[in-house]
Protein backbone atom coordinates (compact mmCIF):
# COMPACT_ATOMS: atom_id res chain seq x y z
CA UNK A 1 0.00 0.00 0.00
CA UNK A 2 2.86 2.30 1.01
CA UNK A 3 4.73 1.67 -2.38
CA UNK A 4 1.07 2.53 -4.13
CA UNK A 5 0.95 5.78 -2.41
CA UNK A 6 4.69 6.58 -2.89
CA UNK A 7 4.07 6.08 -6.63
CA UNK A 8 0.63 7.87 -6.71
CA UNK A 9 2.82 10.70 -5.16
CA UNK A 10 5.28 10.94 -7.28
CA UNK A 11 3.12 10.87 -10.25
CA UNK A 12 1.31 14.46 -9.35
CA UNK A 13 4.51 15.67 -7.87
CA UNK A 14 5.78 15.37 -11.81
CA UNK A 15 2.19 16.22 -13.17
CA UNK A 16 2.71 19.65 -10.94
CA UNK A 17 6.20 20.24 -11.71
CA UNK A 18 5.39 19.83 -15.87
CA UNK A 19 2.53 22.37 -14.87
CA UNK A 20 5.21 24.42 -13.53
CA UNK A 21 7.38 23.70 -16.36
CA UNK A 22 4.52 24.18 -18.86
CA UNK A 23 3.07 27.27 -17.45
CA UNK A 24 6.54 29.12 -17.09
CA UNK A 25 7.32 28.55 -20.75
CA UNK A 26 4.19 29.93 -21.71
CA UNK A 27 4.77 33.01 -19.64
CA UNK A 28 8.30 33.18 -21.29
CA UNK A 29 7.30 32.71 -25.16
CA UNK A 30 4.52 35.77 -24.09
CA UNK A 31 6.91 37.99 -22.77
CA UNK A 32 8.69 37.26 -25.64
CA UNK A 33 6.30 38.40 -27.98
CA UNK A 34 5.67 41.39 -26.13
CA UNK A 35 9.11 42.26 -26.49
CA UNK A 36 9.19 41.23 -30.03
CA UNK A 37 6.18 43.59 -30.79
CA UNK A 38 7.43 46.64 -29.15
CA UNK A 39 11.32 46.04 -30.85
CA UNK A 40 8.73 45.67 -34.01
CA UNK A 41 6.96 49.36 -32.83
CA UNK A 42 10.35 50.51 -32.03
CA UNK A 43 11.92 49.72 -35.14
CA UNK A 44 9.50 50.77 -37.38
CA UNK A 45 9.51 54.72 -35.47
CA UNK A 46 13.39 54.59 -35.85
CA UNK A 47 13.66 53.68 -39.82
CA UNK A 48 10.57 56.68 -40.11
CA UNK A 49 12.79 59.48 -38.49
CA UNK A 50 15.74 58.44 -39.98
CA UNK A 51 13.92 58.17 -43.14
CA UNK A 52 12.81 62.09 -42.47
CA UNK A 53 16.06 63.03 -41.03
CA UNK A 54 18.14 61.59 -44.13
CA UNK A 55 15.56 63.69 -46.73
CA UNK A 56 15.78 66.61 -44.57
CA UNK A 57 19.76 66.13 -44.48
CA UNK A 58 19.87 65.43 -48.21
CA UNK A 59 18.21 68.93 -49.02
CA UNK A 60 20.03 70.83 -46.50
CA UNK A 61 23.53 69.02 -47.86
CA UNK A 62 22.60 71.09 -51.01
CA UNK A 63 23.57 74.12 -49.72
CA UNK A 64 26.29 73.11 -47.87
CA UNK A 65 29.53 75.05 -49.71
CA UNK A 66 29.93 78.51 -49.57
CA UNK A 67 31.79 80.01 -52.39
CA UNK A 68 35.09 81.56 -51.10
CA UNK A 69 34.85 85.54 -51.50
CA UNK A 70 38.35 85.79 -49.79
CA UNK A 71 39.81 86.03 -53.54
CA UNK A 72 39.48 89.97 -54.27
CA UNK A 73 38.00 90.33 -50.92
CA UNK A 74 38.12 94.44 -51.60
CA UNK A 75 36.53 94.43 -54.73
CA UNK A 76 33.65 95.71 -55.49
CA UNK A 77 31.13 93.70 -57.64
CA UNK A 78 31.33 96.40 -60.28
CA UNK A 79 35.27 95.91 -60.00
CA UNK A 80 35.35 91.81 -59.71
CA UNK A 81 33.33 91.73 -62.84
CA UNK A 82 35.35 94.19 -64.95
CA UNK A 83 38.13 92.10 -64.06
CA UNK A 84 36.99 89.30 -65.66
CA UNK A 85 36.26 90.96 -68.88
CA UNK A 86 39.72 91.68 -68.88
CA UNK A 87 40.99 88.04 -69.04
CA UNK A 88 42.49 87.44 -72.31
CA UNK A 89 41.62 83.35 -72.68
CA UNK A 90 37.94 83.16 -72.36
CA UNK A 91 35.83 80.23 -72.99
CA UNK A 92 33.83 80.95 -76.30
CA UNK A 93 31.01 78.83 -75.25
CA UNK A 94 30.45 81.23 -71.74
CA UNK A 95 28.69 84.47 -71.43
CA UNK A 96 29.90 87.83 -70.18
CA UNK A 97 28.91 86.49 -66.59
CA UNK A 98 30.17 82.75 -67.02
CA UNK A 99 27.19 81.10 -68.39
CA UNK A 100 27.18 78.26 -70.69
CA UNK A 101 23.65 77.66 -72.64
CA UNK A 102 22.72 73.73 -72.95
CA UNK A 103 19.46 72.92 -74.88
CA UNK A 104 17.94 70.77 -77.28
CA UNK A 105 19.57 73.24 -80.08
CA UNK A 106 23.02 72.56 -78.98
CA UNK A 107 25.47 74.34 -76.80
CA UNK A 108 25.70 78.13 -77.27
CA UNK A 109 21.95 78.26 -78.56
CA UNK A 110 18.42 78.80 -76.68
CA UNK A 111 14.88 77.52 -77.82
CA UNK A 112 12.55 80.35 -77.72
CA UNK A 113 9.27 81.09 -75.19
CA UNK A 114 10.75 78.25 -72.51
CA UNK A 115 12.67 79.07 -69.13
CA UNK A 116 15.91 79.20 -68.58
CA UNK A 117 17.18 77.28 -65.81
CA UNK A 118 20.94 78.16 -64.63
CA UNK A 119 22.86 75.97 -62.02
CA UNK A 120 25.90 77.24 -60.64
CA UNK A 121 28.11 74.50 -59.54
CA UNK A 122 31.76 73.20 -58.97
CA UNK A 123 32.46 69.61 -59.58
CA UNK A 124 34.39 68.76 -55.96
CA UNK A 125 31.38 70.12 -53.97
CA UNK A 126 29.37 67.23 -52.29
CA UNK A 127 25.98 69.09 -52.56
CA UNK A 128 26.41 69.90 -56.20
CA UNK A 129 27.13 65.99 -56.74
CA UNK A 130 23.69 65.36 -54.04
CA UNK A 131 21.70 67.93 -56.48
CA UNK A 132 22.89 66.36 -60.21
CA UNK A 133 22.23 62.70 -58.63
CA UNK A 134 18.63 63.73 -57.38
CA UNK A 135 17.71 66.38 -60.40
CA UNK A 136 20.34 65.24 -63.64
CA UNK A 137 17.96 62.81 -65.10
CA UNK A 138 14.81 65.46 -64.75
CA UNK A 139 16.79 68.36 -65.98
CA UNK A 140 18.43 66.32 -69.24
CA UNK A 141 14.71 65.33 -69.92
CA UNK A 142 13.66 68.74 -70.13
CA UNK A 143 16.72 69.85 -72.11
CA UNK A 144 16.40 66.85 -74.48
CA UNK A 145 12.73 68.11 -75.24
CA UNK A 146 13.35 71.49 -75.46
CA UNK A 147 11.21 72.33 -72.45
CA UNK A 148 13.60 74.65 -70.67
CA UNK A 149 17.16 75.93 -71.89
CA UNK A 150 20.20 75.05 -69.37
CA UNK A 151 22.78 77.53 -68.51
CA UNK A 152 25.70 76.30 -66.85
CA UNK A 153 27.87 77.85 -64.26
CA UNK A 154 31.20 76.02 -63.46
CA UNK A 155 33.09 77.33 -60.99
CA UNK A 156 36.67 76.02 -58.94
CA UNK A 157 36.37 77.31 -55.44
CA UNK A 158 36.23 73.34 -54.48
CA UNK A 159 40.31 72.99 -54.97
CA UNK A 160 40.76 73.96 -51.48
CA UNK A 161 39.42 70.77 -50.44
CA UNK A 162 41.32 68.80 -53.27
CA UNK A 163 45.03 67.94 -53.09
CA UNK A 164 45.13 67.92 -57.29
CA UNK A 165 42.93 71.07 -58.61
CA UNK A 166 39.99 68.73 -59.38
CA UNK A 167 37.57 71.56 -59.52
CA UNK A 168 39.65 73.87 -61.75
CA UNK A 169 40.98 70.35 -63.96
CA UNK A 170 37.24 69.26 -64.20
CA UNK A 171 35.85 72.64 -65.02
CA UNK A 172 38.41 73.15 -67.61
CA UNK A 173 37.26 69.82 -69.22
CA UNK A 174 33.87 70.80 -69.69
CA UNK A 175 34.76 73.78 -70.81
CA UNK A 176 37.18 72.96 -73.72
CA UNK A 177 34.76 69.69 -74.56
CA UNK A 178 31.83 71.81 -74.97
CA UNK A 179 33.98 74.53 -77.10
CA UNK A 180 33.89 71.32 -79.91
CA UNK A 181 30.58 69.15 -79.35
CA UNK A 182 27.86 70.76 -79.33
CA UNK A 183 25.54 67.93 -78.58
CA UNK A 184 23.58 68.43 -75.56
CA UNK A 185 23.54 64.76 -74.30
CA UNK A 186 26.79 64.35 -74.40
CA UNK A 187 27.59 67.39 -72.35
CA UNK A 188 24.76 66.75 -70.08
CA UNK A 189 26.06 63.16 -69.64
CA UNK A 190 29.33 64.22 -68.92
CA UNK A 191 28.48 66.17 -65.86
CA UNK A 192 26.67 62.76 -64.50
CA UNK A 193 29.48 60.70 -64.75
CA UNK A 194 31.40 63.26 -63.24
CA UNK A 195 29.01 63.47 -60.65
CA UNK A 196 28.36 60.05 -60.36
CA UNK A 197 28.49 58.38 -56.68
CA UNK A 198 31.32 55.98 -57.00
CA UNK A 199 33.38 58.65 -59.10
CA UNK A 200 33.22 62.08 -57.92
CA UNK A 201 35.94 62.40 -54.74
CA UNK A 202 34.76 63.53 -51.67
CA UNK A 203 35.99 66.69 -50.08
CA UNK A 204 39.31 66.34 -48.14
CA UNK A 205 39.69 62.77 -48.68
CA UNK A 206 43.10 63.08 -50.55
CA UNK A 207 41.95 60.65 -53.51
CA UNK A 208 43.32 61.97 -56.89
CA UNK A 209 41.97 61.58 -60.17
CA UNK A 210 44.00 61.42 -63.07
CA UNK A 211 43.20 63.91 -66.43
CA UNK A 212 42.22 60.40 -68.17
CA UNK A 213 39.92 59.55 -65.78
CA UNK A 214 38.46 62.11 -65.84
CA UNK A 215 38.42 61.98 -69.84
CA UNK A 216 37.07 59.04 -69.89
CA UNK A 217 34.07 59.87 -68.19
CA UNK A 218 33.21 62.22 -71.24
CA UNK A 219 33.60 59.23 -73.75
CA UNK A 220 31.12 57.34 -71.49
CA UNK A 221 29.09 60.22 -72.15
CA UNK A 222 29.31 59.86 -76.16
CA UNK A 223 31.97 62.39 -76.85
CA UNK A 224 35.04 61.37 -79.04
CA UNK A 225 38.19 60.04 -77.77
CA UNK A 226 39.88 62.84 -80.67
CA UNK A 227 37.91 65.48 -78.40
CA UNK A 228 37.96 64.37 -74.90
CA UNK A 229 41.85 63.50 -75.43
CA UNK A 230 42.52 67.25 -76.93
CA UNK A 231 40.34 69.05 -74.04
CA UNK A 232 42.69 70.97 -71.98
CA UNK A 233 42.72 70.61 -68.01
CA UNK A 234 44.39 74.46 -67.33
CA UNK A 235 43.55 76.62 -70.73
CA UNK A 236 40.57 78.71 -68.82
CA UNK A 237 42.15 78.81 -65.52
CA UNK A 238 42.92 82.47 -65.14
CA UNK A 239 38.80 82.71 -65.76
CA UNK A 240 37.58 80.43 -63.93
CA UNK A 241 39.44 82.40 -60.92
CA UNK A 242 38.49 85.47 -61.78
CA UNK A 243 34.23 83.85 -61.69
CA UNK A 244 35.34 82.82 -58.79
CA UNK A 245 35.90 86.32 -57.54
CA UNK A 246 32.87 87.68 -59.46
CA UNK A 247 30.20 85.08 -58.80
CA UNK A 248 30.24 85.16 -54.97
CA UNK A 249 29.98 89.10 -54.70
CA UNK A 250 26.57 89.20 -56.60
CA UNK A 251 23.80 89.75 -54.59
CA UNK A 252 21.18 87.90 -56.69
CA UNK A 253 22.92 84.51 -56.07
CA UNK A 254 22.19 84.78 -52.26
CA UNK A 255 20.91 82.65 -49.97
CA UNK A 256 17.34 84.30 -49.23
CA UNK A 257 17.02 81.67 -46.29
CA UNK A 258 18.49 79.73 -43.89
CA UNK A 259 22.21 79.87 -42.15
CA UNK A 260 23.71 81.19 -45.35
CA UNK A 261 21.54 84.35 -45.91
CA UNK A 262 23.37 86.98 -47.79
CA UNK A 263 26.12 84.52 -49.46
CA UNK A 264 26.25 82.70 -52.22
CA UNK A 265 27.07 78.66 -52.26
CA UNK A 266 27.03 75.93 -54.37
CA UNK A 267 24.69 74.62 -56.08
CA UNK A 268 22.84 77.83 -56.60
CA UNK A 269 19.64 77.84 -59.06
CA UNK A 270 17.84 80.62 -60.78
CA UNK A 271 14.99 80.52 -63.28
CA UNK A 272 14.24 82.98 -65.53
CA UNK A 273 16.86 84.97 -63.25
CA UNK A 274 14.43 84.60 -60.21
CA UNK A 275 16.58 83.21 -57.05
CA UNK A 276 14.88 79.26 -56.75
CA UNK A 277 14.78 78.95 -52.83
CA UNK A 278 15.94 75.25 -52.66
CA UNK A 279 15.56 75.94 -48.36
CA UNK A 280 11.79 75.73 -49.33
CA UNK A 281 12.39 72.54 -50.78
CA UNK A 282 11.79 70.85 -47.02
CA UNK A 283 9.00 73.13 -45.76
CA UNK A 284 6.90 71.78 -48.45
CA UNK A 285 8.22 68.14 -48.35
CA UNK A 286 9.91 68.11 -51.62
CA UNK A 287 12.02 66.49 -53.37
CA UNK A 288 14.22 68.53 -55.67
CA UNK A 289 12.46 66.86 -58.88
CA UNK A 290 8.92 67.52 -57.66
CA UNK A 291 10.06 70.91 -57.22
CA UNK A 292 11.84 72.06 -60.05
CA UNK A 293 8.60 70.87 -62.34
CA UNK A 294 6.20 72.74 -60.14
CA UNK A 295 8.39 76.08 -60.01
CA UNK A 296 8.58 75.33 -63.72
CA UNK A 297 4.64 75.15 -63.95
CA UNK A 298 4.40 71.35 -65.24
CA UNK A 299 2.98 67.84 -63.87
CA UNK A 300 5.31 65.05 -63.34
CA UNK A 301 3.53 63.37 -66.81
CA UNK A 302 4.58 66.37 -68.84
CA UNK A 303 8.43 66.17 -68.23
CA UNK A 304 10.10 65.11 -71.20
CA UNK A 305 6.81 65.56 -73.59
CA UNK A 306 7.90 67.75 -76.44
CA UNK A 307 4.97 70.28 -77.13
CA UNK A 308 4.47 70.44 -73.38
CA UNK A 309 6.06 73.81 -72.42
CA UNK A 310 5.89 75.02 -68.96
CA UNK A 311 3.39 77.57 -68.14
CA UNK A 312 5.94 80.04 -66.29
CA UNK A 313 7.49 80.68 -70.05
CA UNK A 314 10.44 82.38 -71.04
CA UNK A 315 10.07 85.30 -68.47
CA UNK A 316 7.52 84.47 -65.81
CA UNK A 317 8.34 84.27 -62.10
CA UNK A 318 8.88 80.37 -60.90
CA UNK A 319 6.17 79.13 -59.13
CA UNK A 320 6.57 78.70 -55.33
CA UNK A 321 6.83 75.07 -54.22
CA UNK A 322 5.00 76.46 -50.88
CA UNK A 323 2.28 78.99 -51.83
CA UNK A 324 1.81 77.60 -55.15
CA UNK A 325 1.53 81.04 -56.60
Amino acid sequence: MATKANNTKQRKTRAARRAAEEAAAKARAEQAAKERRQQTIIGAIVIAVVAVLVAVAGIAIWRSHVASQNSGANLTVDQAYAKLQEVSDKPSVADEKGGVVVSQKGVGEKVADVPTVEVYMDFMCSGCGNFERASGETLTKLVEAGQINLELHPMSFGDTWSPDKYSTRAANLLLTIAEQDKDPSHILGFIQNMYADDFQPAENSGVKTSDDQMRQQAIKAGVSKKVANAASVDKYTAWLDAIDTYNPKRSELFNVSGSYKGQMTTPTVRINGQYWDMNALSTAGMTSNEGLVTSLGLTDDQVGVEGQLPSIGASGKPISVTTGK
